[in-house]
């Protein structure tokens, strides 16, 4: 195998990897609590997966559908989870209802409305972007507390770690692949896990470290 296709290789490795080590199921089902865990996060990531699953089938892009088809299934998995040991399902169901129905619209509008592959390839690949990128700045709001409070109890230092190294994976393969699509929407989420480190050594108090640092 030339050096080329090894790089190519680790990369897509690496990219499996990271991304699928992002969990808080093991939290979940040692406390048997969601008292810590956001059921958002999970919602939006299975609606990215299979956002980014779609795109990777139109581009034919293997890493893109097996990474996405298996963060897709486990995504439901964890959100099944949840709803077991969450006392209020009600809420959790509506937002899973809409955000599902506005998804299926989208896949209506790409595969019905837009006839051009390419032209397809183009929109589905903004609309990715788009949403993973609010995904990777959406948690500055917990960034804001953290400063305000001087406390990095609500910050997760194994999944800063883990969103790290998926953004710079993901990053250098849509590089090397010469896609904006995959390496743009990836730049924020390094960037927000640098912010995190240097919260996690500024405020790295005594009184965050008797925290387990599990949550999101």
């Amino acid at each position: 195998m030339e050096a080329g296709g090894v790089a190519d290789s680790l990369l897509s490795g690496a990219c499996v990897l990271f991304t699928l080590i992002i969990s808080d199921l093991r939290h979940m089902r040692m406390t048997r609590s969601v008292d810590s865990v956001q059921f958002l996060p999970f919602l939006t990531t299975d609606i990215n997966n299979l956002s980014w699953l779609s795109y990777g089938a139109l581009k034919g892009d293997g890493t893109l559908i097996f990474v996405n088809a298996t963060g897709a299934v486990l995504q439901t998995l964890y959100i099944s989870v949840y709803l077991h040991y969450c006392p209020r399902k009600r809420p959790m169901l509506l937002q899973t209802a809409t955000l599902l129905g506005v998804l299926v619209l989208g896949f209506g509008y790409f595969w019905l409305l837009v006839p051009s592959p390419e032209a397809r390839l183009q929109q589905l690949g903004l609309f990715c972007s788009t949403f993973t990128i609010s995904m990777y700045l959406s948690p500055l709001a917990d960034l804001a507390k953290v400063i305000q409070t001087k406390s990095t109890q609500r910050l997760s230092f194994s999944l800063t770690i883990a969103t790290l190294l998926t953004s710079a994976s993901w990053t250098l393969y849509g590089f090397q692949l010469r896609d904006p699509y995959i390496m743009v929407p990836n730049l924020p989420g390094i960037l927000t896990s640098f912010i995190r480190l240097w919260l996690f050594w500024k405020y790295s108090q005594g009184q965050d470290r008797n925290y387990p640092l599990l949550q999101t």
